[in-house]
Order: C-alpha cells, then structure tokens, then sequence
C-alpha cells in the first residue's frame, strides 16, 4: 500500500483523514438498508469517498456473531485482497484443499469413499477457497467502514417503514425510518437507497417486485458441531450418500475443531414450513449419526443449527429504472434466493455490491452518467438467473443421489466440471456500456473480456519486489490501463509504450486529461501500469516515459509503483500464462470491480478514448476555478 502520499503522517495509515461532515444522518447521498455481506460490501466501498455521505441502518440490535455463510470463493479473495484484508481472512480461515465423495458400501451397507479430488484446480486463481464465519467477514468490513473517510459505523435497531420517491429534487427519496425499541419515526432524504434486507426484504415490497420461483419443498439442517468422530475426512470437504439415510455435506470450519453438517431432512407436505416441524439440535445429530453409520459420532457442543427449505426465486429487475433515472435497488437475498449447497450466497451478494458501488461512487462524483446506473441490474440479474439454474440442478443432484446410484456418480460429475463456476470466476458479462465487443481478444487470450481479471506474478522495476499484478486493484473506484510492451520495447521514445503516454499525458481527447478533475492527480480517475519483457535488471525508472513515473500530491512526489516486468526467475512469465501477444503486446482496461472491460492494441488511441465518452462526463473548470463535472449524477 501507499501512503505519505500529502506528507508524513504517524500513526495507523490504514486509518484515513476524517471527512470534514462524518456526523451527516439527513440528507444523504446513499441509504443502505441491511448489514448482511451485502449491505456491508457497499457500505464499504462507498465509505472510502469522503465526499458522498454515506448511512446504513440495520433492524437488529447490534452486528452478526454467530452462524448463516462461511464458504468464500476464491473471486471473493480476489475482492477481499482489493478492500485490503485477504491476509486477516487467509490467517484465520479453513483452507478446502480436497473434496472427498462417500457412497453406501457393498450391498448398501455402511458408506465408502469413492473419489477424492483436488478442490481448486492450479493457476484458477492466486487465492484460495476458504471457510470463514459469515460474523468475521462482517467484522473485516466494519474495520475498514471505521477507518474510513466517512468514519462509518451501522445504525443498528433501525427499520424501514416507508419509501416514497419524487421528482425535480436533488434528494427525490424520502425514506422513513423507525426505531425498533421505542417506535420513533425519523425521515431521512437520499439521492439513492439500496435494499439489502435479505429475503424478506422491506425495500422490494415497497417497490412491489415479486420473487418469481418456487420452493423445492425439501427440509434441511444445518448445524456447527465441535464434535468427536471415528470419520476418516471429517477435516475434509466431504459429500457422503447412504443407501437409505439420506445425504450429508460436511464443512470443516475455521479453528481445527469444528464441523459444519448440512444433512437432507424429509420433503414438506404443500402449504408447510421448516418452522412446522419442531425440530431440536438432537434430531439433526442423530440424523448425522444414521448417514455417518459405522463411524460414530459423539457431540460436546452445538454452536449454532437451522432448518430451511430449498427454494430458487429471482426478481424480474434490481431496480426501480421503470420509472426513469433508477434511485432505489434491491441486491443480495433481497433479489435471488437459492439454496447453499453450492456455497454462493455470501458470495455472490457481496459481488451484487462490488458491481454497483464504484458506479453509484462514479456517478456521485460527477465522474460518470446517470446511465452507468442501469447497468448494474444488466449485469447481475443475468448472474443470477445463472445461479438459479446451477443451483437447482446441484441441489437437485445431491438429494436425488441418496436413492438412486447413477445420480450420486452425475453429482460427482456435475460437481467437478462446474469447479470453475463454484470458484466464482466464471462470471462473464456481455458487450454493454461498459464491456467492449472482444473484436481483439487475440491480443491477451488469456485475459478475456467481460470476465474478472486474472493476475498473475511479476517484479516490480523499482524495488524488485515479486508481487501479484491484480493486486494493485484496489477497491477505490478507479479504472485500471495494464499496457503489456511489445518484443523489444524498453519506454524509450519512439517505442508503443512511449507513444501510448504521450497520447494519454498530452493529446486532447485523451481519457485522462478529459476525465481527471483539474488539480487531482493524473491517476485520480484512470490508473496507467506497464508490464515490459525484459529482466527487471535490465530497466530502469529514469528511462521510462513521465506518465509512468508520475508527480503526485501536494509535495509533488514521485510514484515509482507503476512499471513491471515478468518474474523470470521464479515464474511463470505472465506474458506466456495470459496469452499477452509478444510481438505487438496490448492493452487492457479493467473497471474498478476488477473485470476486463476492454483489450485494445496499444496503438487504439481513438477506441479508448471512445470508449471512456460513452459514460464518462469531462471535467471542467468553473468560473471559480474549482473543478466540476460538464454533468452530474446528482
């Protein structure tokens, strides 16, 4: 990380100058309602503008400390190392290395591992699959809301009660809000609101979106055990199907003691519900001990158990755009509900956040087009009407495989060629305002557009440090150029890398001089990285073009982070595992949520800067000479 950007500063440096105004409770810019994973993931990343006023209520007295999510994949490490704590989650968390498969022995007697199976295919992602308590995850979020700009912190014990949006104003939503211990009604005006209530969600009713789908009628129970066990993978990720006892999922959890067991109840009769049954922490163990028979089971401590019933519904739309500009969405559980047998809930939620922050953050700013908005129920709906899908037949698969036995081999199946999308890093999104058509895909074919950025090793120049490349994403909303040089080229003028600065620095259609807001620095809004061929021996800073080694802050410092070269002694050599073209390089732009949004030659000047018009809006300088936006999001 970088600090000491304005001056020498002691202390924390993950702990931001406070924003002049923290205190604002009405109006504001933002409303969050919900501090699921979801709720918390924007609030997050919008806390880090100290300019957009930020709040976050929740109905519950106080944060989350025990049970719901704990499967984290690897994409949401990926997010996780640009919010900046990976490592505190990496430290703590349950790495799933191995999956085993379990299925009833020789004449239906007993259960007998029948595969066993790496969990994350090499080089899918730099982060691993992990398991983590949903409650610390929160935790991670609400340090880093604290040590933010905005200094943010939840108003717990405060509902939504009513939403009512007009037009012509600067706040056209007026949410009422309500003290959950003494009824005391509070109105607050926002230029947004999102919904992040989960299920149940108040938001969504409000905006009258039906949940369309249907509940699979099939109980199930959860429960995290500290346990004693003869069961040889119970410190493994381990699908077991008996002959005649039903189905069990076990979940090691973080510590090295406890165990998640999700095991296959009886189907519910139409019209009933979890709730109906009555059921105790004694049935789901006894339930555990008839699938896991011969192994014995012996429980010391239940820390948290549930029932529910599988279902996959979906809203139609995230957000309220039918009655123009939308100013009210709805993300998470709040729009898709599905069953966790795949381990994307949690997940997925969190990348509903990380897809609409940076554009609520952008058009806030006066960066970009209220229009940027509309992409963001494009894009996700899509993702999890996916979801739904895989869910179902995953669901479906793992119960049907505790009857017949061709079905449990098609979930082995099924489980293993879906490993990729379980990963989270199958995501894809389509050519759209802000992905462009893959007319030069060629160029990078291994970086493709419209999916996540997938890092991978380097050196960087100025102080030889092997790092990862994605890492330098961080979650601070801007856009991301990697210029990958061509054979040969050193930064010397003359050279595609030389030209490309010299386009971005000087000429006037540069997105950069456009889009950057006059007295910010040159990378406040698009940040420019080169990645050369050589040995990072053979370089150096001075000889690179000034755009790459650019005067930053008010003591107009130098930043020597920008420039890298492949790790040829360690490797691999990131130009040979992303499939960047040697001979003519290239040019990648990814948005500020870590997806390719574009790979260009470097010499497509015109196509980038095109690109950045269609939602971007020029900044100019006022009558006073203080920067603002030719249009605004607010």
């Amino acid at each position: 990380m970088q600090f000491h950007h304005d001056g020498f500063r002691p202390g924390d440096p993950e702990l931001a100058e406070p924003a002049a105004d923290v205190e604002v409770r009405d109006p504001v810019d933002v409303l969050i309602v919900g501090t699921g994973p979801t709720g918390l993931t924007l609030a997050a990343q919008l806390s880090r503008f100290g300019e957009i006023r930020t709040r976050i209520v929740e109905r519950r007295p106080g944060p989350l400390r025990v049970g719901q999510a704990d499967g984290i994949a690897c994409r949401s490490m990926e997010m996780f190392q640009a919010f900046g704590f990976a490592d505190k989650v990496m430290k703590e968390a349950y790495f799933v290395n191995e999956v085993t498969f379990w299925r009833p022995g020789p004449d239906g007697v007993g259960i007998v591992r029948a595969d066993r199976i790496q969990d994350v295919e090499d080089d899918l992602s730099e982060m691993p699959h992990v398991i983590l308590s949903q409650a610390r995850v929160h935790d991670f979020f609400l340090e880093l809301m604290r040590k933010s700009p905005r200094r943010l912190v939840p108003d717990y014990g405060v509902e939504l009660r009513d939403l009512r949006r007009t037009e012509g104003d600067d706040y056209p939503l007026e949410a009422v809000l309500v003290r959950v211990d003494d009824g005391s009604e509070e109105r607050v005006r926002c230029r947004y609101l999102v919904g992040c209530d989960g299920a149940h969600s108040t938001v969504r009713k409000l905006l009258a979106f039906p949940m369309k789908g249907e509940g699979a009628r099939q109980l199930w129970g959860v429960m995290d055990v500290l346990a004693v066990t003869d069961f040889p993978d119970i410190r493994l990720k381990s699908a077991i199907r008996s002959a005649e006892k039903g189905s069990l999922l076990i979940i090691p959890r973080e510590g090295g003691f406890m165990v998640r067991m999700y095991m296959e109840l009886d189907e519910l009769a139409e019209g009933e519900r979890a709730s109906d049954r009555n059921l105790s922490p004694e049935a789901l163990i006894a339930k555990a001990r008839e699938i896991l028979d011969p192994y014995t089971l012996e429980v010391r401590q239940v820390a948290w158990w549930s029932a529910y019933e599988i279902g996959q519904r979906l809203c139609d739309r995230f957000d309220d755009s039918e009655r123009g500009e939308p100013r009210v969405f709805i993300a998470g559980d709040a729009c898709h509900t599905h069953s966790p047998k795949a381990g994307q809930g949690m997940n997925v939620s969190m990348a509903d956040a990380f897809n609409l922050g940076w554009k609520l953050a952008s058009v806030l700013k006066g960066q970009a087009d209220p229009s940027l908005l509309l992409t963001y129920s494009e894009e996700r709906r899509a993702k999890a009407k996916e979801l739904i899908d895989f869910d179902r037949d995953m669901a479906r698969l793992f119960s049907e495989g505790a009857r017949d036995p061709a079905k449990a081999e098609e979930f082995e199946r099924y489980f293993k060629k879906h490993a990729r999308y379980t990963a989270g890093v199958e995501t894809r999104y389509d050519p759209s305002l802000v992905v462009m058509r893959p007319v030069h895909q060629e160029l990078a074919r291994g970086l493709v557009v419209g999916m996540r950025f997938h890092s991978a090793p380097v050196i960087r120049l100025a102080d030889a440090k092997p790092m990862h490349l994605g890492h330098v994403i961080e979650a601070d909303g801007r856009w991301r150029l990697f210029a990958f040089a061509p054979a040969g080229d050193v930064g010397a003028p003359g050279g595609a890398i030389a030209r490309l600065c010299s386009f971005l620095a000087d000429d006037p259609t540069s997105p950069l001089r456009l889009f950057t807001p006059p007295g910010h620095d040159i990378d406040a809004v698009i940040d420019l990285r080169a990645i050369f061929q050589q040995h990072h021996r053979t370089l150096t800073i001075p000889q690179m073009p000034p755009l790459l080694r650019p005067i930053k802050g008010r003591l107009r410092l130098v930043d020597y982070e920008k420039v890298f070269c492949p790790d040829l002694v360690r490797g691999p050599d990131i130009f040979d595992v992303r499939g960047i073209d040697r001979r003519w390089g290239a040019l990648i732009v990814v948005r500020p949520d870590q997806y390719v949004a574009g790979v260009l030659p470097l010499d497509a000047h015109a196509e980038l800067s095109d690109f950045f018009s269609r939602f971007m809006v020029p900044q100019v300088r006022s009558s006073s000479g203080h920067p603002t936006p030719t249009g605004s999001g607010r």
